[in-house]
């Protein structure tokens, strides 16, 4: 078998860590770098060669993920001073797997075009134990030839590769995804609270609610409601899992992009404010179900 040629890897955080390391599990030689020195120790060790910025991945490997927190994470990456397209190769396959703007994955795409490349916008969902067991589902938007090369890498790191559509559809099916997420996981939290006011057992009201019509992810899978299930953050003090930051964030990328296309969204414009007032309380660190907490603490203010 031919060996694979060497893949370039930007942001080693949380998700990047793991997806980079299915990466090379699966044989790939990996280059990579991090804002943060100490976050590459580990691929490191595991045999990743490891540059000082963006720049200098691009200019070692033509084909190259990024998975960064936000959108100007992202412009800075790309077209910063020590960014990928200073240095990118003619041909190159740029995937961006952060969660951003549907506005700046279409900027970028413009951007690496102009070079000679290809960008595609390749937004997860499955959170860090996916990326772990190499489970992902990515949302991918770009043009659709290259949508096999991209599925070729992406598939070392998810379960499910959808291609969405032109440049940015990815990002706004994620969107799509964490809004609902959000609302349904507020929904849950009330029910919960509600019923064991009512003098219900969490447990046994988990139990109906899942073989009723009100069930949902949030019920079945990822209850809020600390002491109804096990693995999952409510019953580890809403450690690990997504974080609130992080959905108050996705819940305003939504936000953005209702209101630059007059869509009505009452009920996300809620959820986005409830996140952030978690985010000014303490909460910003814990995962987004600890809204079921926060909700609790309400009732004594």
């Amino acid at each position: 078998m031919a060996s694979k040629t060497q893949v370039g890897f930007v942001g080693l955080g949380n998700m990047g860590n793991p997806m980079a390391k299915n990466l090379l599990k699966h044989g790939y030689p990996v280059i990579a770098t991090d804002v943060f020195p100490e976050s590459c120790k580990e691929i490191q060790e595991m045999g990743a060669q490891i540059v000082d910025n963006p720049a200098e991945v691009a200019d070692k490997a033509d084909r190259i993920i990024t998975m960064l927190p936000s959108s100007p994470n992202v412009v800075d990456v790309y077209t910063g001073p020590n960014g990928i397209l200073k240095k990118v190769k003619k041909g190159s396959l740029l995937i961006d797997s952060s969660t951003i703007d549907p506005a700046v994955s279409k900027e970028m795409a413009a951007a690496a075009e102009k070079m000679g490349a290809v960008f595609m916008d390749a937004p997860v969902s499955g959170g860090v134990g996916a990326a772990s067991s190499g489970k992902l589902t990515f949302m991918v938007g770009g043009a659709e030839e290259e949508f096999t090369a991209a599925k070729e890498l992406l598939s070392c790191m998810g379960a499910n590769v959808v291609y969405c559509g032109q440049v940015g559809t990815g990002q706004a099916a994620k969107i799509c995804n964490n809004m609902l997420l959000a609302i349904g996981m507020i929904g849950t939290s009330e029910t919960m609270n509600l019923g064991i006011r009512l003098g219900l057992d969490p447990k046994l009201l988990a139990k109906i609610l899942n073989m009723s019509s009100g069930r949902c992810w949030s019920s079945d899978t990822y209850n809020p409601v600390p002491g109804v299930m096990e693995g999952v953050p409510s019953g580890n003090n809403y450690q690990g899992g997504f974080g609130t930051q992080l959905m108050a964030k996705d819940l305003g990328l939504a936000q953005n992009t209702a209101t630059n296309t007059k869509t009505p969204v009452p009920l996300g414009s809620l959820a986005h404010q409830i996140y952030r007032m978690m985010c000014a309380r303490g909460y910003a660190s814990k995962d987004f179900s600890s809204v079921f907490q926060f909700l609790r603490e309400e009732e004594g203010q």
